[in-house]
């Protein structure tokens, strides 16, 4: 019965995993967070945003950082080495 889970579940559960880490990786990119904390400075420093939306947005992006962050070093520590 083991050789059969082997063979026929444990390729699907890979799958499922991968898929899993690829999307916590989209969801939670800090790059694309941090260009998105760029952006808003520039548009307040050029005047395209009040000091409170930028405010408010910073914060906002802060905390979707933080976060991000979070996420990705709790993937770092399940993350194994196969062989």
């Amino acid at each position: 019965m083991f050789l059969v889970d082997d063979l026929l579940v444990k390729p699907f559960l890979s799958l499922l995993d991968i898929l899993h880490t690829m999307a916590l990786d989209e969801m939670y990119d800090t790059d694309a967070i941090q260009d998105d904390i760029k952006e808003n400075r520039l548009l307040y420093e050029i005047g395209e945003r009040s000091e409170e939306e930028y405010q408010q947005r910073k914060q906002e992006l802060e905390t979707q950082l933080e976060t991000a962050q979070q996420i990705q070093e709790q993937m770092r520590g399940r993350m194994e080495v196969k062989q």
